[in-house]
């Protein structure tokens, strides 16, 4: 099997794995990273998003070949429970979660367009997690949470 290296929350991984397994596949079952979960397998729900070089990106779909030497960055990878991170502090304060399966691909699209726009209005948020879906229909309380760690943000 050949090895696939690739940055993972910040820290060089290097893992023996057949290439066309996916990233979501990979980080479940042998990395132990879990945050990211099955949803529909087809990558259109956001359930197993991850952050790829910047972008929110399904890992269900995501061929192991596809992150070589890419920087791939997971709810895990966000903030820790000591220091968490802007917007899983907003998501806490603007009880923003319901059941809470879809929250880390809504935290990582968040945190996708906060990386690339450090203000956005609340019509590009609602845009950028437009294909996150949320069976608890927290989405607005979502979109306030959003709209506030953006504004802590930028005033840190």
């Amino acid at each position: 099997m050949p090895t696939i290296q690739f940055q993972l929350n910040g820290a060089a991984t290097a893992v023996d794995t057949d290439p066309d397994r996916t990233l979501l596949d990979l980080l479940r079952s042998r990395l132990g990273i879990t945050g990211a979960h099955f949803g529909c397998g087809a990558g259109e729900c956001g359930a197993c998003y991850v952050m790829v070089d910047g972008r929110a990106m399904a890992s269900c779909d995501m061929p192991m070949w596809s992150v070589a030497g890419k920087d791939v960055v997971t709810v895990e990878g966000l903030g820790t429970m000591e220091q968490p991170h802007a917007l899983q502090r907003a998501f806490i304060s603007e009880q923003a979660m319901q059941c809470g399966y879809c929250v880390p691909g809504i935290l990582v699209s968040a945190a996708a367009l906060l990386k690339r726009n450090k203000s956005p209005t609340e019509a590009e948020v609602r845009a950028a997690l437009d294909r996150n879906l949320c069976r608890c229909g927290s989405h607005n309380r979502m979109v306030r949470a959003v709209m506030r760690a953006a504004s802590e943000m930028a005033t840190s």
